[in-house]
């Protein structure tokens, strides 16, 4: 009886929520959570479709041995942007969300201005610091002809950081779907852009030079789509027109006491999520980095999709006590039957994916996604911890986590890759998907765990 009236009550609110949707009646914090769980969704829907179709041109015309450099490069970038952000624009998104619900729009308007200046001087460090160790990177640890792409990152870096910004006001807005309309005119550009560089420059001989227009015409996306979508900021938005705040010593020492953990946290969930094709590029051949990252795209285009907590950041941020948690539980139920459903097909499909998305030449990237495709039940669910823990400024823990699992993911990834590259390069590739499944599972026991103590 008790499982029949809480199939009947499951179902009575999801069709409610359709109701919501097809009205577009958003009443409440229900309504809002709703309507920003649709936006986020469409535009993940986007960016993931956007992201498959571009994957599948350029591995395409790519094939393993330059995808994989590609990924080698991109990784690397990734990874020094990350040093441009620290958590940043996670922290405007509560700070700025805070007082606008509070009404209070020129302190909202001063944490905004204070980040984005902030954002500035990391953004310059970073993309600095790129150009120079470029040659050093390419040469001296992968070995591999990619330090003009490196150099070329350093425009990627600039225009994806103040990208991140103006996106995180409009989450603290409540406003998702102009970051959705800039995820539009990005996949467009990107699709038109870079196949362009490839076909202008395929021919050459040289790695190294087509490598690097790849990398220009994406860092030249993102600067049309930042140009867009301050434009749509200023229009948009309309408390970054209120008189002008200082933020008193107090308010800058309190935003830093939130802040640090939480750069320890992004920093080491980037290498959580990059280390692993870092490693791989100083010791394995580039066409298996290429398998690798054939694999993982696909898992990496599915879980945005799963999982909206994103869209649940703001929302998080303004609930407390028994609504908080009513609002957590029936988000983590409906996510959870999405990662099962998605796992099961994904390990039935995955060898047909591979051949239909990147073709025959990427066939050994099949058994490298099953393997991987276990990621799917742990990272929405370890996300909708993140959001939670952090909308209410609980970030240290999860900083210690991630700097934990991030180290046992390095630690596993060398320990494997050097044991089984002794063997073949296939297997080196194995070693550093069971390293990151471990690790991976191991933060999100140590999310659960903390949890339950509260």
């Amino acid at each position: 009886m008790k499982s029949k009236e809480l199939l009947k009550k499951e179902g009575k609110e999801f069709f409610g929520i359709l109701d919501m949707i097809r009205h577009r009646n958003f009443v409440g914090y229900t309504g809002l959570a709703i309507k920003n769980s649709t936006y986020q969704f469409l535009t993940t829907g986007i960016a993931k479709a956007g992201s498959l179709i571009f994957t599948i041109i350029i591995a395409r015309m790519l094939l393993p041995e330059l995808f994989g450099l590609y990924s080698l490069a991109l990784s690397t970038i990734i990874i020094f942007a990350s040093f441009s952000d620290l958590g940043i624009s996670q922290a405007l998104t509560r700070y700025v969300s805070q007082f606008l619900e509070k009404n209070k729009k020129e302190k909202a308007k001063a944490y905004l201005v204070y980040l984005a200046k902030v954002k500035l001087l990391l953004i310059i460090a970073a993309s600095t610091l790129l150009i120079i160790l470029a040659r050093f990177i390419s040469n001296y640890y992968y070995h591999q002809p990619i330090s003009l792409a490196l150099v070329a990152g350093s425009l990627y870096i600039l225009s994806l950081g103040f990208i991140s910004v103006a996106d995180a006001t409009f989450f603290a807005s409540n406003k998702f779907k102009y970051p959705m309309y800039k995820e539009i005119l990005f996949q467009v550009l990107r699709l038109i852009f870079v196949p362009l560089a490839i076909l202008l420059t395929i021919s050459s001989s040289l790695a190294q030079d087509t490598l690097f227009w790849i990398i220009s015409a994406l860092a030249g996306a993102y600067l049309v789509s930042l140009i867009y979508i301050l434009i749509l900021m200023r229009k948009k938005i309309s408390f970054v027109h209120e008189k002008s705040y200082n933020l008193s010593k107090q308010e800058k020492k309190s935003l830093w006491v939130f802040i640090f953990p939480l750069s320890a946290t992004v920093l080491s969930g980037v290498f959580f999520g990059y280390i692993d094709i870092v490693m791989l590029g100083r010791y394995v051949l580039p066409e298996f980095i290429g398998y690798y990252k054939a694999a993982f795209s696909l898992i990496g285009g599915l879980i945005p999709i799963i999982s909206f907590a994103p869209a649940l950041f703001p929302l998080f941020s303004r609930l407390k006590g028994k609504r908080l948690e009513r609002g957590f539980k029936k988000s983590m139920k409906f996510m959870l039957w999405l990662s099962v459903l998605t796992l099961i097909g994904t390990l039935i499909f995955s060898g047909l994916a591979i051949r239909i998305v990147f073709g025959t030449e990427y066939s050994q990237a099949s058994s490298i996604l099953r393997i991987l495709s276990v990621l799917l039940l742990c990272i929405p669910i370890s996300m909708l911890y993140e959001s939670y823990f952090i909308s209410q400024g609980k970030t240290k823990l999860i900083a210690v986590l991630l700097w934990l699992s991030t180290f046992i993911n390095i630690i596993l990834n060398y320990i494997f890759i050097t044991w089984l590259v002794q063997y073949s390069y296939f297997l080196a590739v194995v070693g550093a998907a069971v390293a990151t499944i471990i690790s991976r599972y191991f933060y999100l026991f140590g999310l659960m765990i903390y949890r339950k103590k509260l």
